[in-house]
């Protein structure tokens, strides 16, 4: 059976308050169940959820929500309501980060590996992840699943972490091909001075959106007692780096920050979505606009995260209150 996510709606335009909770919940049942609101048979209803009017139905089939979605208006009618009340139905999405494009630089090898053969390993160690030409400045895109892309990143970086090790015993100087997977990646280990030698340096990759959301709501997360964390964005990849002293104790401080950090990340990746609205201008007037709606809409969805870009700004929160925001929006542009 599918995931409930591919089995799930949220249904907003729910009459909150004129019934008892569970009673709407039953009339929605009955409503997603009739063949003629292009229905199935129903799991489950979710309601009353965090947000007012708002309810979540999951069917048994996935099928039935392709069906469920094609029907132009939905209308809630039962002679306990005192009249129809329009619907707006839209699909469920409890990951915002299932699929991620990213670009890679691979110049950094070109010194040490034939990049055509490394990417045939790439491929070969990464089936799921869809591979771009690579170019001849050695950059190559890359999109996927974030876990596949994460993993990727992960061989990577032990790929350069044993050229390093191998041309050390060589006795060779790798100080350049080192200082471009620090200034690229925030990754590579540099062991150069003593200085550098008493700190142990642990490494880990964030979606983006993830890091952000995490500094803005979970700053303490990214403050480990006893260690530095610092992070380096490359689209949609953040590489973490956690600096922490060169002792036990040290080493510690270290793998709990990151054993943290990862748990936050895993768990939001579960409940966060991720929505993009374009700008229909591009002009200053029309940025200021939507930057006061933000401001009148904080107060009222304080979980959710504003990005902003030249043409567009992502939102991201838990689903039902980026679903909430982002009609609210839609209802005070026009």
């Amino acid at each position: 059976m599918a995931g409930r996510g591919t089995r799930t709606v949220v249904v907003a335009g729910v009459p909150a308050g004129l019934l008892q909770d569970e009673l709407l919940a039953d009339i929605l049942t009955i409503h997603f169940q009739r063949s003629r609101n292009n229905g199935g048979d129903v799991e489950q209803v979710t309601y009353p959820t965090r947000r007012r009017g708002v309810a979540l139905v999951t069917f048994e089939d996935a099928q039935v929500v392709e069906r469920v979605l094609k029907k132009d208006q939905h209308l809630l009618q039962d002679h306990r309501l005192p009249r129809p009340f329009p619907l707006t139905v839209t699909r469920y999405c409890h990951n915002a980060f299932l699929w991620v494009r990213s670009t890679l630089n691979m110049a950094v090898f070109r010194d040490h590996l034939v990049l055509e053969d490394l990417v045939e390993e790439m491929k070969k160690q990464s089936p799921d992840l869809s591979f771009g030409p690579l170019q001849r400045d050695g950059q190559i895109a890359v999109q996927g699943s974030f876990p596949a892309l994460r993993g990727l990143r992960e061989f990577l970086l032990l790929k350069a972490k044993s050229l390093s090790e191998e041309d050390s015993r060589e006795g060779k100087s790798l100080q350049r091909p080192r200082r471009k997977l620090q200034e690229h990646r925030g990754a590579a280990e540099m062991r150069n001075s003593p200085q550098e030698a008493l700190t142990e340096k642990q490494v880990l990759v964030l979606d983006t959106d993830i890091y952000h959301y995490m500094k803005c709501f979970l700053p303490r997360v990214l403050q480990g007692s006893g260690v530095v964390i610092s992070g380096v964005t490359d689209g949609d990849i953040t590489t973490v780096c956690i600096e922490s002293p060169g002792s036990k104790a040290g080493a510690a401080q270290g793998a709990k920050a990151k054993k943290m950090i990862e748990n936050h990340s895993v768990e939001l990746q579960k409940i966060l979505r991720k929505e993009r609205i374009r700008f229909k201008e591009h002009s200053r007037a029309e940025k200021q606009r939507y930057r006061q709606l933000w401001e009148r809409l904080r107060a009222r969805y304080p979980g959710v995260l504003v990005i902003p870009y030249d043409t567009h700004f992502d939102l991201v929160g838990t689903s039902v209150d980026v679903f909430g925001f982002t009609e609210e929006v839609k209802r005070l542009s026009r």
